[in-house]
């Protein structure tokens, strides 16, 4: 089986093709937590982190790479049923919620969304 890129790598590559934003780390304790923000209002549309299994439910020990997203709340609970999505980590449940960049969510659709954030990060 061939490598297989790393869907972090991926969606940041998307994000600074598509956006021209490039990953902010903010936290000097936290080498693996990395943002993304829109260029012109500054707000966030990405969180990019590694979390402990067991803050997310997950019955494994260990930490797992993970996304917060930003989208409309009938969004948020279309997805949380689904496998490899999860309430927001650290943030906003309402507005925001985690997920998965282990392969369990397709990248396709990891894309999807944030491209979704983008937009939504950018409504007043």
């Amino acid at each position: 089986m061939p490598f297989q890129e790393p869907i972090t790598n991926k969606l940041l590559r998307y994000a600074k093709r598509a956006y021209g934003t490039a990953p902010e780390y903010l936290w000097a304790r936290l080498a693996d937590a990395a943002i993304l923000r829109r260029p012109d209002n500054r707000k966030w549309y990405a969180l990019f982190m590694v979390v402990d299994r067991c803050k997310l439910g997950l019955a494994e020990n260990g930490g797992i790479e993970a996304i917060n997203l930003k989208a409309d709340p009938a969004i948020i609970d279309s997805l949380l049923p689904r496998p490899g999505f999860f309430p927001a980590y650290h943030m906003n449940k309402t507005h925001w919620f985690t997920a998965l960049l282990d392969g369990t969510v397709p990248y396709e659709e990891l894309r999807q969304l944030l491209k979704y954030s983008y937009i939504c990060a950018g409504k007043k």
